[in-house]
């Protein structure tokens, strides 16, 4: 009897793993950050759920799909202050006009 719980209890552990590593492989993604000789160039520090990682740029990483979601969050904020920004000095630049 013991001998099929051990080898029962082995089985399930090695399900478990299997189970485990399929979800990591489908979890993650592979990401590109631009990298140029100036601004660009250091690694980027991302931190999700108290893990933090350091992605260099100008390669093709594997990353966790949440760290790639906080990238393109990133990159969507930045957008949308450069067109804030754009747009002040615009209204700044029509309002000197008048005057």
């Amino acid at each position: 009897m013991a001998v099929k719980k051990t080898e029962t209890a082995v089985q399930d552990t090695e399900a478990a793993k299997k189970d485990t590593m399929d979800t990591l492989e489908k979890d993650t993604e592979v990401i590109h950050l631009f990298k140029d000789s100036q601004r660009y160039k250091a690694p980027v520090f991302v931190g999700v759920n108290g893990e933090t990682y350091l992605i260099q740029r100008g390669v093709d990483v594997e990353v966790p799909k949440a760290v790639a979601e906080v990238l393109r969050h990133s990159e969507e904020m930045d957008n949308a202050a450069m067109a804030r920004i754009a747009e002040a000095e615009a209204a700044a630049v029509q309002q000197a006009q008048r005057v």
